[in-house]
């Protein structure tokens, strides 16, 4: 019962917080003080008919002036019906706030007791740890594996478990860590390798690092032919400059495969750009839409490793070397296609400071910009 008294009083007290001082009569000028500027603009407009009678300002003046003190006039009169209004109202606002500070903590308390259940106990998080996994949120069953593994931090199974969670939600390097204690406690596994360096792959914004290809040459020891792996190794060359090697590295992957695969579109078009059949990535424009439309069948990570590399690769150039608008142009769109926007802001404060001196490149881009709905700064 005392809990109930307790709550009851709280509700009160912030009741009244609320509304004691929206009971205060708050007046910006009394009565009185509207009375005197009202005599004050009177006396005005009396000496601005005497001025203009003895010619001592112009008619058009004499007129600007009558209807700036008619208008101050008039506030002030409105100012002194205020405040007779809320002198009037001010005993039935008394007696509104006093029923609400009475019956308002009542209907609460009593709006709860009837659709409320007071008598369940609370859910703590650690409650809905132990709850069934069935019908919980992705978060919550997180939380789970994450407890299990904070208890329990060599079960490698279970970090081998919570790794590709973590890249479907979005966290790379926690997936990338995941795998690398699941390897350190159960030891080599040709999957988890070529995972943990696909993680670390995208957590780079698309560039094979150094750990990353030592996964993936590990993983390719594992298993000779597997194709994943050895994918990223042949990028991973072509991002080194190593470019003899790195077409050798495509041509043996893409030998005797099957066309309709969906990584072979990918391969294919790395492979040209290194043979010179297509341009080089560092020259060519960027990804279109309809290059980026081609990848559809690829998985996510595969098509924006492919994607972010190619405009890495255009940024780059045009940040070194400058470049033409409608390189520039291509390099927003394709931002903005991949949902950065504000690269493609920085992209377009880089080509308004390219094109600075030239009038008509500089139309051309900001009408770009107005397309994409970029406004630079």
């Amino acid at each position: 019962m005392m809990f109930w008294i307790l709550i009851a009083a709280l509700t009160a007290a912030a009741t009244l917080a609320v509304l004691v001082p929206l009971s205060r009569n708050r007046q910006p000028a009394g009565a009185a003080a509207s009375k005197a500027d009202e005599a004050v603009y009177r006396e005005q407009l009396e000496t601005v008919d005497r001025d203009l009678k003895r010619g001592l300002i112009e008619p058009e003046a004499a007129e600007a002036a009558r209807t700036e003190i008619a208008r101050r006039l008039l506030s002030a009169s409105e100012r002194q019906t205020q405040t007779v209004e809320k002198s009037e109202r001010s005993l039935q606002n008394k007696i509104a706030i006093g029923l609400a500070i009475v019956f308002l903590p009542a209907a609460t308390f009593g709006l709860y007791i009837f659709l409320g259940s007071p008598d369940q106990p609370d859910q703590p998080l650690s409650a809905r740890l132990e709850g069934p996994a069935q019908g919980q949120s992705v978060d919550v069953l997180v939380a789970r594996v994450e407890r299990h593994l904070a208890e329990n931090p060599e079960d490698g199974q279970g970090w081998a478990v919570i790794a590709p969670v973590y890249m479907t939600i979005g966290q790379p390097e926690s997936s990338a860590r995941a795998y690398a204690n699941a390897l350190r406690i159960v030891g080599p596994n040709a999957d988890w390798l070529t995972d943990m360096g696909e993680a670390l792959t995208i957590a780079n914004q698309g560039l094979v690092t150094a750990d990353a290809r030592k996964a993936f040459d590990q993983a390719v020891s594992l298993q000779p032919e597997a194709v994943k792996p050895r994918f990223f190794l042949a990028l991973a060359l072509g991002q080194e400059g190593r470019t003899d090697e790195a077409v050798a590295a495509w041509e043996q992957l893409l030998e005797g495969e099957d066309e309709t695969q969906a990584w072979v579109g990918a391969a294919r078009a790395q492979l040209a750009e290194l043979q010179g059949t297509a341009p080089p990535v560092a020259n060519r424009p960027g990804p279109t839409e309809e290059d980026i439309a081609v990848t559809s069948d690829m998985t996510a990570e595969d098509r924006q490793t492919m994607i972010q590399g190619m405009v890495s690769g255009l940024a780059e150039r045009l940040s070194a070397e400058g470049g033409s608008v409608d390189e520039w142009n291509q390099l927003m769109r394709a931002y903005m296609v991949l949902g950065e926007k504000q690269k493609a802001e920085t992209a377009l404060n880089d080509a308004l400071a390219a094109y600075a001196e030239n009038p008509d490149d500089l139309s051309l881009i900001k009408d770009a910009a107005d397309q994409l709905g970029l406004t630079g700064s």
